[in-house]
């Protein structure tokens, strides 16, 4: 039996709830100044919005050094009665001040995602539930390959999958290589973010042929002609029977995204999405995707 391992203790998969299975509470980066997400109050009401509008699991994917609170996420979790995912790992070096990475670099990476997924995230007693790393505009750099070469490691260790940002949803293929192909990752243990930034038909079938989950995260900020295809997208890839792979997230990364603060923010994932998908694939589908898929994709047998 596999479970997902929350803010909270481990739920088994089947129990996870309908969930946005890539969002963020909290994220800080140097890249994006002045629009942290990093308010208490407002990731409670954004929270209890998305719970008001169906919601029952959000997986943050914030990683390893860019503000993910994991102090604040189980009383957040208490409080509104919505699991919460937490992440470990790496985002792109532009991510983070060079000396913080300098620190990471002259240790054993692979061993503080293992700590983090399984004695917790500091003096938090937090455990992750999935290792987020990231790869670059179509291709993988060297940090990428660091970092996701640590994640494989802790993957083997573990079991932990791990979830990827695809950097404007390109360079899916070149991941799979890395990860599934020299690093003996399972193709069914990675979950491809952002597929919808670059909604290539042929890329998205060679990419689910591997056993990865395909992940669907937006609203776009600025490419909204992703946002009308990515139904297309959705329905092509069930088509062509890869029905049983496909995630949906919200994605929310800058204050000013929340519901709270004017923006779409986690309710729309259920309040627009939700609906305008059901138009393209049907209601069990769309049922799938928020709810048995996520258990799947984010469960692990826990040692």
């Amino acid at each position: 039996m596999t479970h997902v391992r929350t803010v909270l203790g481990d739920v088994r998969s089947g129990d996870l709830g309908v969930c946005d299975a890539h969002d963020h509470l909290f994220l800080r980066s140097p890249r994006l100044p002045g629009q942290e997400l990093d308010d208490v109050c407002a990731a409670r009401a954004e929270l209890e919005a998305f719970r008001a509008a169906g919601g029952a699991a959000v997986v943050q994917w914030t990683p390893h050094g860019m503000g993910r609170r994991a102090a604040d996420l189980p009383a957040l979790s208490r409080a509104t009665g919505v699991r919460i995912v937490c992440a470990t790992g790496l985002h792109q070096a532009a991510h983070y001040d060079p000396e913080s990475l300098g620190r990471l670099r002259g240790g054993r990476l692979a061993g503080l995602f293992v700590s983090e997924l399984t004695e917790g995230i500091g003096t938090t007693g937090v455990r992750a539930g999935l290792i987020k790393v990231a790869g670059g505009f179509h291709g993988l750099d060297a940090h990428a390959r660091w970092t996701m070469t640590a994640a494989a490691e802790a993957h083997h260790a573990t079991g932990a999958p791990i979830a990827v940002h695809l950097e404007l949803g390109t360079g899916a293929l070149d991941v799979l290589d890395l990860l599934c192909g020299e690093l003996g990752v399972p193709g069914e243990r990675v979950i491809l973010g952002h597929l919808n930034r670059s909604p290539d038909p042929v890329v998205h079938r060679q990419a689910a042929a591997s056993g990865c989950w395909l992940a669907f995260d937006g609203p776009s900020r600025a490419h909204h002609a992703t946002d009308w295809r990515m139904p297309e997208a959705v329905r092509a890839l069930a088509e062509a029977g890869f029905g049983d792979r496909l995630l949906l997230g919200g994605d929310t990364v800058v204050a000013g995204a929340r519901s709270v603060d004017g923006g779409p923010g986690l309710p729309y994932l259920l309040r627009r999405v939700r609906q305008r998908l059901t138009e393209a694939v049907g209601p069990e589908l769309v049922d799938l995707m928020l709810g048995e898929h996520p258990g799947r994709a984010f469960g692990v047998a826990w040692a």
